[in-house]
């Protein structure tokens, strides 16, 4: 057979991921702090786009030219009887919004004071003490606008660990010179208030002594809070016992073997220290009262506040209504009154084009993320509903795929949804990701139940037991097998260790000590 090239045309259709198809994807699994700085820096390039004023806010829409927004109005405030609002369009025009008066605009144009004409109008008070506005009903600010203060306003700065350490260097080294180490080891402070990294690299970065360090390492040891600057948690712990005069030669072996205070070998721990049990109970107590991080009472960093995507409340029909948190909401629109306006010139046609054609794709693709995040938390409450009715012994195992299927969408998508995203429901604030847990199969072919659920119960009975009958692993396995949950002993053992829940010898040693110290 003799070959030849041949030109075929063919038509064929293939998916292209363009730059705004990929942006799209890419704000499903932004966060709501995270779209809120997309949307600002597609606000500030495109002369078209712009966040709605309070007015459009509280439902009018300034996306239009305003005789259509008038003409619009008109039409629908015409009622059966006759009555037209167009009156009323004006005069909420000229009241500046909502048909109320305001009090400080008549005040200005007309030269007047209205405070008196309009009480109702005025700006509410805002309470001097929030915290005392159910005990002193006569306070400013305790009636109906009482909700109208910041609370942000009364809370105090939280100062950080390093400010809280400078106020106190001058008092413990007045020598600039080891001011200036001291400066250096506060840096190398982590959150919890330990000095990190070896004393030899300062050696080299200073150009000081090894003595002058350690000796302004010493000074720094006694500052506030008790317990900065150890190297390890045996000094940390050293270090606040020394200034409780506490630090006995019993003390110092008992800090010196704090591993086998964490294998719970009291035994061991009595012949060292040479105590009795009753005496080293003492000592147990009062390590136990020590803070092992003494920097983690101070600002590490700016914390921010988790805002819910979604909101879950009960219906009145027994069932759960799901809303999109309208605070978590993006809120951007495009004025076309300006579009209109400038392409009539003729100028920068072409460019305003394009940007009428990105600010139409924001607008969609932030309805197609609200969509899609109601569909797929819609969802979710409807597999766990026993977990919001019953807790979280009746969680559901889930994955990905069962809700795409549920809801026709790919897993990608429902992985991408679920990132970084919280629903507050009336059992707590709760990730997305945390519904989705692995199956654990059921005795004898029952209902698999949830691996997070089977962690509870391990957490439940491991906190119930008592000291003269601690639960082993081949125990809880017993007791899971009778409730039904098909469970290795090693998979226990594993769930145990991942909530940081010593073995039931350590647990036996520790309980029986905690009932002596109390007396049973």
């Amino acid at each position: 057979m003799a070959l030849s090239a041949n030109l075929f045309l063919r038509q064929n259709q293939s998916l292209v991921m363009t730059p705004q198809l990929m942006q799209s994807i890419q704000l499903l699994q932004m966060t709501h702090f995270e779209l809120t700085q997309f949307i600002a820096q597609e606000v500030e390039k495109n002369p078209l786009l712009e966040f709605p004023s309070n007015d459009a806010e509280m439902g009018s829409e300034r996306v239009a030219d305003a005789d259509e927004v008038y003409a619009r109005q008109t039409d629908e405030a015409t009622s059966d009887d006759g009555y037209d609002s167009r009156t009323e369009v004006l005069s909420a025009d000229w009241y500046e919004s909502g048909g109320s008066a305001s009090v400080s605009r008549l005040t200005d144009e007309l030269d007047s004071n209205y405070a008196n004409v309009f009480p109702d109008d005025s700006v509410p008070q805002r309470a001097d003490a929030p915290e005392l506005i159910s005990q002193w009903k006569s306070m400013p600010g305790s009636g109906e606008g009482a909700d109208t203060y910041d609370l942000d306003d009364f809370v105090a700065g939280q100062i950080s660990l390093r400010d809280h350490l400078a106020q106190q260097l001058p008092f413990v080294l007045p020598d600039m010179g080891d001011r200036l180490i001291a400066q250096y080891l506060v840096d190398q402070l982590d959150d919890a208030g330990y000095l990190q990294g070896n004393t030899a690299d300062a050696f080299e970065r200073l150009g000081a002594a090894a003595d002058d360090i350690n000796r302004v390492v010493a000074a720094l040891q006694t500052l506030d809070p008790p317990g900065v600057f150890a190297r390890s948690l045996s000094e940390c712990l050293a270090i606040q016992l020394r200034q409780k005069d506490r630090y006995d030669p019993a003390m110092q072996a008992f800090v010196a073997n704090l591993d086998l205070l964490a294998r719970r070998d009291f035994a061991t721990l009595k012949r060292i220290c040479g105590v009795d049990e009753e005496d080293l109970l003492d000592m147990l107590g009062e390590i136990r009262q020590l803070n092992p991080k003494p920097g983690s009472g101070f600002e590490a960093g700016v914390s921010e506040a988790i805002m819910p995507d979604v909101v879950v409340r009960s219906a009145a029909d027994g069932g759960w209504l799901v809303e999109l948190n309208p605070d978590t909401l993006p809120r951007v629109l495009v004025n076309q009154t300006y579009f209109s306006k400038v392409t009539k010139s003729g100028d920068d046609h072409a460019f305003l084009s394009e940007c009428l054609q990105t600010a139409n794709w924001l607008t969609r693709s932030l309805d197609q993320r609200a969509k899609t995040i109601m569909k797929v938390t819609s969802e979710i409450v409807r597999q766990q509903d026993a977990f919001l009715m019953h807790g979280v012994d009746h969680l559901r195992p889930l994955n990905l795929k069962t809700v795409a299927d549920a809801i026709k969408m790919h897993e990608s998508t429902v992985s991408r949804v679920t990132s970084n995203k919280y629903m507050l429901t009336p059992r707590g604030l709760f990730e997305l990701k945390y519904f989705f847990t692995v199956s654990i199969s059921a005795v004898e072919g029952g209902v698999s139940h949830s691996a997070e659920a089977v962690r509870h119960k391990i957490r439940a009975l491991i906190v119930q037991e008592l000291p003269e009958a601690v639960l082993s692993d081949d125990d809880i396995v017993d007791i899971l097998k009778n409730g039904g949950v098909d469970l290795a002993r090693r998979t226990v053992a594993k769930y145990r260790e991942a909530m940081n829940i010593a073995s039931s010898v350590q647990r036996r040693r520790e309980k029986r000590a905690l009932a002596k110290v109390a007396g049973f």
